[in-house]
């Protein structure tokens, strides 16, 4: 392992020189890290994952073997990031024109998802963009979200619905009565209104 500025780069990866990295990040074996990605302080990239073009990592954000974060995306802090997850950027994707040419870059515009804090997309979910994922949300393994979630809201199937709400802890909020939802680690309280949750 390469270890300097306090950033950890396993021999095999691949790491533009463009590529921000904070302090105490640690990027594993086969990762790439693509030109113009900015990774906060305290994120860990597993073996495999990419991360594309532009991206924006927040600090302490965990990418998980295998997954693959394409621009423009934008992950907040604290974002996880499951094995074999997909962040999508081709709102209609076709690998050629309608003439049947091969399509360049310049033949389609980059879309991204935007993940807020402390969010967690489980193994091998898709969120195809332009979605966005709030803060502090669940998206269930082998989900596909094709549209907004809400903060705090726990996720499910194909296509991706709200099936309940979670804490900070990850765990599923049990209802109290009158809208207001408990966390039964933390003992933290919710407000449910308008299909929204808010902390107390």
């Amino acid at each position: 392992m390469n270890n300097r500025d306090g950033v950890t780069i396993a021999p095999t990866a691949d790491v533009d020189e463009r590529a921000e990295i904070g302090p105490g990040t640690r990027i594993w074996h086969l990762a790439q890290i693509r030109e113009d990605a900015t990774l906060g302080a305290g994120c860990n990239v597993g073996r495999g994952a990419y991360v594309g073009p532009g991206v924006t990592l927040g600090r302490n954000v965990k990418l998980q073997n295998h997954a693959l974060v394409y621009e423009p995306a934008r992950l907040a802090d604290g974002v996880f990031i499951g094995p074999a997850a997909v962040l999508t950027n081709d709102e209609y994707p076709r690998a050629v024109t309608p003439d049947g040419r091969l399509k360049s870059g310049d033949d389609w515009t980059a879309v991204g998802v935007t993940i807020g804090e402390g969010a967690a997309i489980g193994a091998r979910a898709v969120c195809v963009a332009p979605v966005t994922v709030g803060r502090w949300a669940l998206v269930a393994a082998g989900a596909v979200v094709t549209k907004d979630v809400p903060d705090f809201a726990l996720v499910v199937g194909v296509p991706a619905r709200r099936v309940g709400w979670v804490g900070r802890a990850g765990r599923p909020l049990t209802p109290k009565g009158d809208g207001i939802w408990i966390c039964p680690e933390t003992g933290a309280e919710h407000t449910e209104s308008a299909g929204q949750l808010t902390e107390r």
